[in-house]
Protein backbone atom coordinates (compact mmCIF):
# COMPACT_ATOMS: atom_id res chain seq x y z
CA UNK A 1 0.00 0.00 0.00
CA UNK A 2 0.92 3.99 -0.19
CA UNK A 3 2.11 5.14 3.51
CA UNK A 4 0.16 8.01 4.80
CA UNK A 5 2.81 10.07 5.68
CA UNK A 6 0.55 13.59 7.22
CA UNK A 7 -1.32 13.75 9.87
CA UNK A 8 -5.02 12.47 9.70
CA UNK A 9 -6.41 15.33 12.34
CA UNK A 10 -8.27 17.18 9.88
CA UNK A 11 -10.47 14.23 9.23
CA UNK A 12 -11.38 14.32 12.95
CA UNK A 13 -12.01 17.40 13.77
CA UNK A 14 -15.44 18.70 14.72
CA UNK A 15 -17.89 19.66 12.30
CA UNK A 16 -20.46 22.65 13.55
CA UNK A 17 -23.31 23.18 11.60
CA UNK A 18 -26.38 25.17 12.61
CA UNK A 19 -28.58 21.97 11.62
CA UNK A 20 -26.27 19.52 12.79
CA UNK A 21 -23.01 18.79 14.69
CA UNK A 22 -20.64 15.84 13.70
CA UNK A 23 -18.06 14.12 15.71
CA UNK A 24 -15.93 14.02 13.00
CA UNK A 25 -15.61 14.90 8.85
CA UNK A 26 -16.00 10.97 8.03
CA UNK A 27 -19.34 10.26 6.22
CA UNK A 28 -20.15 6.43 5.17
CA UNK A 29 -21.28 6.99 1.14
CA UNK A 30 -24.54 5.73 0.16
CA UNK A 31 -23.98 2.37 -1.24
CA UNK A 32 -26.80 0.10 -2.35
CA UNK A 33 -26.66 -3.27 -0.71
CA UNK A 34 -29.85 -5.23 -1.38
CA UNK A 35 -30.51 -7.23 1.99
CA UNK A 36 -33.74 -6.18 2.20
CA UNK A 37 -36.42 -8.50 1.35
CA UNK A 38 -40.06 -6.69 0.13
CA UNK A 39 -38.15 -3.50 0.34
CA UNK A 40 -37.75 -4.05 4.27
CA UNK A 41 -34.50 -3.43 6.29
CA UNK A 42 -34.13 -6.42 9.20
CA UNK A 43 -32.26 -6.49 11.86
CA UNK A 44 -28.91 -7.39 9.84
CA UNK A 45 -29.26 -4.10 8.43
CA UNK A 46 -29.41 -2.42 11.18
CA UNK A 47 -26.58 -4.26 12.68
CA UNK A 48 -24.52 -3.38 9.95
CA UNK A 49 -25.03 0.38 10.20
CA UNK A 50 -24.70 0.17 13.80
CA UNK A 51 -21.15 -1.26 13.63
CA UNK A 52 -20.07 2.07 11.43
CA UNK A 53 -21.48 3.78 13.46
CA UNK A 54 -20.20 2.62 16.82
CA UNK A 55 -16.58 2.40 15.26
CA UNK A 56 -16.54 6.56 14.70
CA UNK A 57 -18.51 6.89 11.77
CA UNK A 58 -18.81 11.22 11.68
CA UNK A 59 -22.21 10.82 9.42
CA UNK A 60 -24.00 7.52 7.56
CA UNK A 61 -25.76 8.03 4.54
CA UNK A 62 -27.63 4.85 4.52
CA UNK A 63 -28.11 3.40 0.89
CA UNK A 64 -31.10 4.52 -1.81
CA UNK A 65 -34.30 3.25 -0.89
CA UNK A 66 -36.93 3.91 -2.68
CA UNK A 67 -39.68 6.68 -2.31
CA UNK A 68 -43.35 5.75 -2.96
CA UNK A 69 -43.70 5.18 -6.06
CA UNK A 70 -44.33 1.77 -7.95
CA UNK A 71 -41.16 2.35 -10.14
CA UNK A 72 -39.02 3.92 -7.55
CA UNK A 73 -36.64 1.08 -7.76
CA UNK A 74 -35.74 -2.07 -9.32
CA UNK A 75 -34.98 -4.85 -7.39
CA UNK A 76 -37.32 -7.14 -5.25
CA UNK A 77 -34.48 -6.76 -2.06
CA UNK A 78 -34.10 -3.47 -2.40
CA UNK A 79 -35.06 -0.92 0.41
CA UNK A 80 -38.30 1.38 0.12
CA UNK A 81 -39.48 4.04 2.70
CA UNK A 82 -42.64 3.58 2.51
CA UNK A 83 -44.90 1.84 4.51
CA UNK A 84 -45.44 0.37 8.03
CA UNK A 85 -43.20 -2.21 7.89
CA UNK A 86 -40.44 -0.74 6.20
CA UNK A 87 -40.46 2.41 8.50
CA UNK A 88 -40.46 0.47 11.39
CA UNK A 89 -37.41 -1.43 10.09
CA UNK A 90 -35.82 2.16 9.01
CA UNK A 91 -37.15 3.45 12.66
CA UNK A 92 -35.19 0.31 14.07
CA UNK A 93 -31.82 1.04 12.21
CA UNK A 94 -32.09 4.79 13.57
CA UNK A 95 -32.48 3.55 16.88
CA UNK A 96 -29.22 1.03 16.51
CA UNK A 97 -27.04 4.03 14.94
CA UNK A 98 -28.10 6.40 17.80
CA UNK A 99 -27.88 3.93 20.71
CA UNK A 100 -23.85 4.25 19.86
CA UNK A 101 -24.01 7.87 19.28
CA UNK A 102 -24.00 7.94 15.71
CA UNK A 103 -25.41 10.28 12.98
CA UNK A 104 -27.67 8.75 10.09
CA UNK A 105 -29.89 10.01 7.38
CA UNK A 106 -31.65 8.19 5.01
CA UNK A 107 -30.83 8.55 1.35
CA UNK A 108 -34.57 9.20 -0.77
CA UNK A 109 -34.50 7.37 -4.06
CA UNK A 110 -36.20 7.44 -7.61
CA UNK A 111 -34.18 5.71 -10.13
CA UNK A 112 -36.31 6.65 -12.88
CA UNK A 113 -35.60 5.40 -16.65
CA UNK A 114 -33.32 3.27 -15.75
CA UNK A 115 -35.45 0.95 -14.48
CA UNK A 116 -35.84 -1.93 -17.10
CA UNK A 117 -39.80 -2.96 -17.85
CA UNK A 118 -40.62 -6.13 -15.80
CA UNK A 119 -38.05 -5.10 -12.69
CA UNK A 120 -39.19 -6.60 -9.22
CA UNK A 121 -41.23 -5.32 -7.34
CA UNK A 122 -43.87 -4.16 -9.64
CA UNK A 123 -43.50 -5.94 -12.61
CA UNK A 124 -46.14 -3.76 -14.18
CA UNK A 125 -45.04 -0.61 -13.40
CA UNK A 126 -43.23 1.23 -16.74
CA UNK A 127 -39.90 3.35 -16.23
CA UNK A 128 -40.64 7.05 -15.66
CA UNK A 129 -38.69 10.01 -16.91
CA UNK A 130 -38.67 13.37 -17.93
CA UNK A 131 -39.70 12.69 -21.52
CA UNK A 132 -39.66 8.54 -21.68
CA UNK A 133 -35.74 8.29 -23.04
CA UNK A 134 -33.27 5.82 -21.49
CA UNK A 135 -29.86 7.34 -20.20
CA UNK A 136 -28.57 6.17 -24.31
CA UNK A 137 -31.44 8.38 -25.48
CA UNK A 138 -33.52 5.32 -26.53
CA UNK A 139 -37.11 6.20 -26.51
CA UNK A 140 -39.20 3.91 -23.79
CA UNK A 141 -42.19 5.15 -22.63
CA UNK A 142 -44.07 8.80 -22.96
CA UNK A 143 -43.13 11.59 -21.39
CA UNK A 144 -44.02 12.51 -17.42
CA UNK A 145 -47.46 14.55 -17.42
CA UNK A 146 -47.42 17.65 -14.96
CA UNK A 147 -49.71 15.81 -12.90
CA UNK A 148 -47.28 13.12 -12.23
CA UNK A 149 -44.25 15.16 -11.95
CA UNK A 150 -46.39 16.99 -9.33
CA UNK A 151 -47.30 13.69 -7.30
CA UNK A 152 -43.76 12.37 -7.64
CA UNK A 153 -42.36 15.74 -5.81
CA UNK A 154 -45.31 15.16 -3.25
CA UNK A 155 -43.84 12.01 -2.57
CA UNK A 156 -40.04 12.74 -2.09
CA UNK A 157 -42.13 15.16 0.33
CA UNK A 158 -43.77 12.52 2.33
CA UNK A 159 -41.13 10.52 2.86
CA UNK A 160 -39.05 13.61 3.82
CA UNK A 161 -41.69 13.84 6.85
CA UNK A 162 -41.44 10.33 7.59
CA UNK A 163 -37.81 10.53 7.91
CA UNK A 164 -38.04 13.32 10.87
CA UNK A 165 -40.98 11.60 12.27
CA UNK A 166 -39.00 8.29 12.70
CA UNK A 167 -35.70 10.01 13.96
CA UNK A 168 -33.48 10.36 11.24
CA UNK A 169 -31.02 13.40 11.71
CA UNK A 170 -31.75 14.75 7.88
CA UNK A 171 -32.40 13.89 4.74
CA UNK A 172 -30.57 13.45 1.72
CA UNK A 173 -31.93 13.47 -1.59
CA UNK A 174 -30.39 11.34 -4.52
CA UNK A 175 -30.10 13.64 -7.46
CA UNK A 176 -26.58 12.18 -9.15
CA UNK A 177 -25.67 9.04 -11.87
CA UNK A 178 -28.39 9.59 -14.02
CA UNK A 179 -31.23 8.37 -11.39
CA UNK A 180 -35.11 10.50 -12.10
CA UNK A 181 -33.73 13.51 -10.54
CA UNK A 182 -30.22 13.81 -12.66
CA UNK A 183 -32.49 12.79 -15.76
CA UNK A 184 -34.38 16.15 -15.63
CA UNK A 185 -31.29 17.94 -14.70
CA UNK A 186 -29.31 16.23 -18.16
CA UNK A 187 -30.28 17.59 -21.63
CA UNK A 188 -30.31 14.28 -23.18
CA UNK A 189 -32.60 13.24 -21.34
CA UNK A 190 -34.63 15.81 -20.48
CA UNK A 191 -36.48 17.05 -24.07
CA UNK A 192 -39.04 18.45 -22.40
CA UNK A 193 -40.61 22.07 -23.30
CA UNK A 194 -42.83 23.10 -20.08
CA UNK A 195 -41.46 24.55 -16.96
CA UNK A 196 -39.74 21.35 -16.08
CA UNK A 197 -37.03 21.64 -19.38
CA UNK A 198 -35.57 24.25 -21.19
CA UNK A 199 -32.21 25.86 -20.19
CA UNK A 200 -30.06 24.56 -17.59
CA UNK A 201 -31.92 26.59 -14.98
CA UNK A 202 -34.96 25.12 -16.04
CA UNK A 203 -34.05 21.74 -16.26
CA UNK A 204 -33.63 22.30 -12.24
CA UNK A 205 -37.12 23.10 -11.14
CA UNK A 206 -38.08 19.37 -11.20
CA UNK A 207 -35.16 19.45 -7.90
CA UNK A 208 -36.26 22.61 -6.79
CA UNK A 209 -40.10 22.07 -6.31
CA UNK A 210 -38.85 18.66 -4.39
CA UNK A 211 -36.48 20.52 -1.96
CA UNK A 212 -38.83 23.43 -1.42
CA UNK A 213 -41.64 20.25 -0.76
CA UNK A 214 -38.93 18.17 1.71
CA UNK A 215 -38.54 21.91 3.33
CA UNK A 216 -42.27 22.52 3.81
CA UNK A 217 -42.44 19.07 5.84
CA UNK A 218 -39.07 19.07 8.04
CA UNK A 219 -39.42 22.62 9.16
CA UNK A 220 -35.96 25.52 8.96
CA UNK A 221 -33.81 23.17 11.05
CA UNK A 222 -33.45 19.79 9.35
CA UNK A 223 -31.03 19.14 7.06
CA UNK A 224 -31.05 18.88 4.03
CA UNK A 225 -28.78 17.22 1.90
CA UNK A 226 -28.32 17.03 -1.74
CA UNK A 227 -26.03 14.95 -4.12
CA UNK A 228 -25.35 15.46 -7.92
CA UNK A 229 -22.79 14.43 -9.98
CA UNK A 230 -21.63 15.06 -13.38
CA UNK A 231 -21.24 11.73 -14.68
CA UNK A 232 -24.02 9.10 -15.12
CA UNK A 233 -23.92 5.40 -15.22
CA UNK A 234 -23.41 5.19 -19.11
CA UNK A 235 -21.44 8.04 -19.51
CA UNK A 236 -18.42 9.16 -17.26
CA UNK A 237 -17.52 12.03 -19.30
CA UNK A 238 -21.01 13.54 -19.36
CA UNK A 239 -21.57 16.73 -18.18
CA UNK A 240 -24.84 18.91 -17.13
CA UNK A 241 -21.99 21.90 -16.53
CA UNK A 242 -19.26 22.20 -18.18
CA UNK A 243 -17.98 25.56 -17.19
CA UNK A 244 -18.03 27.32 -13.61
CA UNK A 245 -19.76 29.81 -14.85
CA UNK A 246 -22.94 26.70 -15.98
CA UNK A 247 -21.99 25.33 -12.38
CA UNK A 248 -23.07 28.22 -10.99
CA UNK A 249 -25.95 29.00 -13.02
CA UNK A 250 -27.11 24.98 -12.03
CA UNK A 251 -26.68 25.05 -8.18
CA UNK A 252 -27.69 29.05 -7.34
CA UNK A 253 -31.89 27.39 -7.95
CA UNK A 254 -31.14 24.55 -5.48
CA UNK A 255 -29.27 26.93 -2.87
CA UNK A 256 -32.69 29.26 -2.92
CA UNK A 257 -34.64 26.16 -2.30
CA UNK A 258 -32.91 24.90 0.57
CA UNK A 259 -30.39 22.75 0.09
CA UNK A 260 -27.58 23.03 3.64
CA UNK A 261 -25.25 20.64 2.82
CA UNK A 262 -24.02 19.62 -1.63
CA UNK A 263 -22.64 15.81 -1.70
CA UNK A 264 -20.43 16.40 -4.54
CA UNK A 265 -20.14 12.79 -6.53
CA UNK A 266 -16.92 11.97 -8.71
CA UNK A 267 -15.16 8.44 -9.43
CA UNK A 268 -11.74 10.19 -8.23
CA UNK A 269 -11.58 12.73 -6.00
CA UNK A 270 -8.73 14.22 -6.98
CA UNK A 271 -8.94 14.86 -10.28
CA UNK A 272 -9.75 18.60 -11.02
CA UNK A 273 -13.24 19.42 -12.46
CA UNK A 274 -12.56 22.27 -15.02
CA UNK A 275 -9.25 23.40 -16.20
CA UNK A 276 -7.13 25.94 -14.94
CA UNK A 277 -7.87 25.27 -11.33
CA UNK A 278 -7.07 22.37 -8.90
CA UNK A 279 -10.58 22.32 -7.39
CA UNK A 280 -13.00 19.51 -7.59
CA UNK A 281 -16.55 19.18 -7.76
CA UNK A 282 -16.86 19.43 -4.41
CA UNK A 283 -14.29 22.77 -4.50
CA UNK A 284 -15.91 24.35 -7.18
CA UNK A 285 -19.69 23.94 -5.29
CA UNK A 286 -17.95 25.08 -2.25
CA UNK A 287 -16.91 28.18 -3.81
CA UNK A 288 -19.71 28.77 -5.57
CA UNK A 289 -21.90 28.80 -3.09
CA UNK A 290 -21.04 29.16 0.06
CA UNK A 291 -22.29 25.78 1.09
CA UNK A 292 -20.47 23.10 3.00
CA UNK A 293 -20.31 19.77 0.62
CA UNK A 294 -18.81 16.66 0.69
CA UNK A 295 -16.29 15.67 -1.55
CA UNK A 296 -16.63 11.68 -2.66
CA UNK A 297 -14.65 9.27 -5.20
CA UNK A 298 -12.40 6.16 -4.12
CA UNK A 299 -11.01 7.78 -1.41
CA UNK A 300 -8.66 5.67 0.43
CA UNK A 301 -8.41 2.90 -2.81
CA UNK A 302 -6.23 2.96 -5.98
CA UNK A 303 -9.12 2.14 -8.18
CA UNK A 304 -12.45 3.81 -8.78
CA UNK A 305 -15.89 2.85 -7.73
CA UNK A 306 -17.39 2.31 -10.86
CA UNK A 307 -15.08 -0.76 -11.33
CA UNK A 308 -15.95 -3.24 -8.57
CA UNK A 309 -13.33 -5.99 -9.20
CA UNK A 310 -11.15 -4.91 -6.34
CA UNK A 311 -8.77 -2.05 -5.22
CA UNK A 312 -5.27 -1.60 -3.20
CA UNK A 313 -5.48 0.69 -0.13
CA UNK A 314 -3.79 4.00 -0.98
CA UNK A 315 -2.71 7.15 0.84
CA UNK A 316 -4.35 9.73 2.25
CA UNK A 317 -1.98 12.42 2.23
CA UNK A 318 -3.77 14.00 -1.00
CA UNK A 319 -7.29 13.98 0.95
CA UNK A 320 -5.95 15.30 3.82
CA UNK A 321 -4.42 18.39 1.70
CA UNK A 322 -7.34 19.45 0.22
CA UNK A 323 -9.15 18.81 3.74
CA UNK A 324 -6.41 21.14 5.02
CA UNK A 325 -7.10 23.62 2.63
CA UNK A 326 -10.90 23.62 3.18
CA UNK A 327 -11.65 22.96 -0.28
CA UNK A 328 -14.46 21.23 1.22
CA UNK A 329 -15.84 20.25 4.62
CA UNK A 330 -16.81 16.54 4.91
CA UNK A 331 -15.26 13.11 3.10
CA UNK A 332 -17.60 10.56 2.06
CA UNK A 333 -16.06 6.54 2.24
CA UNK A 334 -17.74 4.30 0.04
CA UNK A 335 -16.09 0.66 -0.66
CA UNK A 336 -13.14 1.30 2.16
CA UNK A 337 -16.22 0.81 4.61
CA UNK A 338 -18.12 -2.18 3.49
CA UNK A 339 -15.65 -4.86 3.89
CA UNK A 340 -14.03 -2.87 6.86
CA UNK A 341 -16.51 -1.28 9.54
CA UNK A 342 -13.41 -0.41 11.42
CA UNK A 343 -11.71 1.67 8.49
CA UNK A 344 -12.17 5.41 10.78
CA UNK A 345 -10.99 3.99 14.17
CA UNK A 346 -7.90 2.32 12.11
CA UNK A 347 -7.48 5.58 10.80
CA UNK A 348 -7.53 8.06 13.88
CA UNK A 349 -5.12 5.57 15.44
CA UNK A 350 -2.56 5.39 13.15
CA UNK A 351 -3.15 2.10 11.99
CA UNK A 352 -2.70 2.53 8.07
CA UNK A 353 -1.24 -0.67 7.42
CA UNK A 354 -4.36 -2.36 9.38
CA UNK A 355 -6.64 -1.51 6.46
CA UNK A 356 -7.99 -4.11 4.19
CA UNK A 357 -8.16 -3.53 0.93
CA UNK A 358 -11.42 -4.02 -1.23
CA UNK A 359 -11.97 -7.01 -2.94
CA UNK A 360 -15.43 -7.56 -4.79
CA UNK A 361 -16.72 -10.22 -2.38
CA UNK A 362 -17.19 -7.34 0.16
CA UNK A 363 -20.82 -7.05 -2.19
CA UNK A 364 -21.76 -10.56 -1.49
CA UNK A 365 -22.69 -9.91 2.67
CA UNK A 366 -22.75 -7.43 5.78
CA UNK A 367 -19.11 -7.16 6.88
Amino acid sequence: MSHTNKSTEPLFQTFDHEKITLSNRTVMAPMTRGFSPEGIPGEDVAAYYRRRAENGVGLIVTEGTGINHPASVSGASIPVFHGEQALNGWANVVKEVHEVGGKIVPQLWHVGMTRKEGDLPNEEALPVGPSGLRLSGEKVTEPLTEEEVVALVEAYAQAAADAKRIGFDGIELHGAHGYLIDQFFWEKTNQRTDRYGGDIVGRTQFAVEIIEACRREVGPDFPIIFRFSQWKMNDFEAKVAKTPEELDRFLQPLVNAGVDIFHCSTRRFWEPEFEGSDLNLAGWTKKLTGKPVISVGSVGLDGEFTNFSGANTASLDGLIDKLDREEFDLVAIGRSLLLDPAWVRKVQAGRINDLLPFNKEALQKLY
